[in-house]
């Protein structure tokens, strides 16, 4: 533990710039407005147009919005099919926003972050839209902004590419070894990885941990106050 507590610092203490990802390490956008009945209902539109052959079963399966998503657009990319998907996709995250969940402990450690000095960013998935709506339904939107990177219209480029991670990169003029992700999943551990940004694993459950483990994060934690509790004693030596 004490191992673990002294490596989450060392990354902390040289992260001058902290890209989260959002659903997740956030909040639980879909905390009551489930993603599997999302990702039914876009199947279930594709299907009432005569398109049912362009999702495979395993990608219906996966009951997540974002596989249906890059499936369509894999096989009509940049089509008016997929923009429209996708703003149906956006809809539904923006109903799905005023009742996700908070992250326990995100809030004051987004704000205690900034505090110290440190610079935010998002990158994520999500409709850049959503995030917005989110942050300043918190009061947290000053903490960011204007460094929100979601979704754009390329959906090659949503993660694991690290295209939002280095735009936010890019941006705030900082180098890869002066980030820190913050994300939940293999593909957020694969974009840091690929932009070269070191990584702090969120795993909410045993399962999240063995997931984002397996894809060969080495740093992860089970809960956002061991990373409050670090950010707060650096603001008491500072």
């Amino acid at each position: 533990m004490e191992a673990e507590t002294e490596n989450l610092r060392e990354l902390i203490t040289r992260a001058r710039v902290v890209l989260w990802d959002f659903d997740g390490p956030v909040c639980r956008l879909f905390a009551g407005h489930s993603a599997d009945r999302v990702a039914r209902e876009l199947v279930e539109w594709l299907e009432g147009r005569g398109l049912h052959g362009l999702v495979t079963e395993t990608e219906r399966e996966s009951l997540d919005p974002h596989i249906v998503l890059r499936a369509v657009d894999r096989r009509h990319p940049g089509s008016d099919l997929v923009a429209e998907l996708e703003e149906r996709l956006t809809q539904e995250e923006l109903r799905a926003a005023t009742s996700a969940m908070p992250t326990a402990y995100a809030d004051p450690l987004i704000r205690t972050w900034k505090a110290v000095g440190s610079r935010l960013a998002i990158a994520t998935n999500n409709s850049p839209r959503v995030v917005r709506e989110y942050l300043a339904g918190r009061g947290l939107i000053s903490c960011f902004t204007p460094h929100i990177y979601g979704r754009t219209q390329d959906l090659q480029l949503l993660k694991p590419d690290p295209h939002c991670l280095n735009r936010a990169l890019s941006a705030m003029g900082a180098a890869p070894a002066a980030g820190l992700m913050i994300g939940d999943t293999p593909s957020d551990f694969h974009a840091a990885r690929q932009a070269e940004v070191p990584f702090i694993g969120y795993a909410r459950n045993e399962r999240k941990e063995k997931i984002l483990r397996e894809a060969g994060a080495t740093t992860v934690v089970g809960s956002l106050e061991l990373l409050l509790r670090v950010v707060r004693s650096l603001r008491s030596h500072a």
